[in-house]
């Protein structure tokens, strides 16, 4: 078997948890050059087995070392544009981590270049796609199980301690991760995008900061019922902060947004990082039928609209405590089936640019507190593909 020599710029938390799920599942890997000043991935990557490998101080001159079967891009999103650029124009294949881009012009500019071809192969880490449950999901709406898709209801709600490192990471600044939507839940949007068959016509969205704010540092609890401390459990990384409630957090931790798709599906969200009951839930209702796709417990639920019987019910197994349920395992075979054999990978960057463009929108109504029209967006990124 193959081993694949792999360069990474951003030797973060996740894509060490990548590049184990890699291993895990196979893969004979050579982690041969990295670069990052202080790699967080660095305890991942020891309990993986995974070998460091030699360090750069630049892309630049990592990228002059190769060649390499894959370079991985980990590092925070505001570098994402730049890596992107630097890698593709080295020629080697490309992971990059989602979001693709953290903002509408750096959109516009990757798609031009990507329509314009030339570019070796660019696979996003929109992890959720490899999902078995969500690969069902979308085989039985195309199968036209539900008949036309009308509405979807869908929620994102994380537990304490994962808002808490939200509110200290690096993700807890708009300079550096884009917002809160777009660094957590572009996934959804890419999925609910693909369910739609449509892109977003007009856009609504509300949210902002009212768990960790410094007007709860006195009122906040900050154990758990058992004594264990609490909001401090995880390392946070990259410029990290001390405390959830006293960082300078700028984006939301809570947010709802609403979309009505080109073709008249509807779409209502809500977003929270602080509850005591986790979810992540997608409610599909179509015309002949109706399914519930739950995330977290990774259990897919469907039945007929006129049915009468008991719903059909599927348990996916594999639950893990990051919610990921096996899927950075499954991503870890699909990105190998497209290396080694061309299989076609889920998602194309395309797809992570419109997801990314989305949540985008859902930002700028948020801003304006107005009913977003897209159609001047999607107007400037489909001229942007034109070459």
């Amino acid at each position: 078997m193959k081993t694949y020599r792999i360069g990474v710029i951003g030797l973060g938390q996740r894509i060490a948890h990548v590049l184990g799920a890699m291993a895990e599942v196979g893969w004979r890997l050579e982690l041969a050059a990295y670069v990052d000043p202080a790699p967080v991935g660095a305890p991942i990557l020891a309990a993986a087995g995974i070998a460091m490998g030699e360090a750069f101080e630049s892309p630049q001159a990592l990228l002059a070392a190769g060649p390499y079967d894959l370079v991985m891009l980990g590092a925070p999103n505001h570098l994402h544009f730049e890596h992107l650029n630097l890698a593709l124009g080295a020629g080697f294949p490309v992971f990059a981590e989602k979001p693709i881009v953290r903002t509408q012009s750096e959109s516009l500019v990757l798609a031009h270049r990507l329509a314009a071809g030339g570019t070796p192969p660019l696979y996003i880490g929109l992890v959720m796609r490899s999902m078995p449950i969500v690969r069902e999901v979308i085989a039985r709406i195309d199968s036209g199980a539900l008949g036309e898709v009308v509405s979807i209801d869908a929620t994102e709600h994380l537990p304490p301690e994962h808002g808490g490192y939200l509110a200290r990471n690096w993700r807890r600044r708009a300079e550096w991760g884009g917002s809160y939507l777009l660094d957590k839940v572009c996934h959804d949007f890419d999925i609910f995008g693909r369910i739609a068959k449509a892109r977003p016509a007009k856009v609504a969205s509300f949210g902002g900061r009212r768990v960790f704010t410094a007007e709860r540092v006195g009122t906040a609890p900050r154990t758990y019922d058992n004594g264990e401390a609490a909001y401090a459990l995880r390392d946070a990384g990259w410029m990290g902060a001390n405390d959830s409630f006293q960082s300078d957090m700028d984006v939301t931790d809570h947010q709802t947004a609403m979309i009505e798709y080109e073709n008249g599906v509807r779409l209502g969200f809500h977003a929270n990082s602080h509850v005591a009951l986790t979810e992540r839930r997608w409610y599909v209702a179509g015309t002949e039928g109706t399914l519930i796709a739950d995330l977290v417990r990774n259990r897919l639920m469907v039945r007929k609209a006129l049915d009468r019987r008991k719903p059909e019910r599927i348990d996916y197994g594999d639950r893990t405590e990051d919610a990921h349920n096996g899927a950075d395992q499954a991503m870890a075979r699909d990105l190998l089936a497209s290396l080694r054999d061309g299989a076609p990978f889920p998602v194309t960057p395309f797809d992570s640019l419109e997801a990314g463009l989305t949540v985008m929108a859902i930002d700028e109504a948020m801003g304006s507190g107005e009913v977003l029209d897209c159609r001047p967006m999607w107007a400037c990124y489909d001229s942007a593909m034109k070459v």
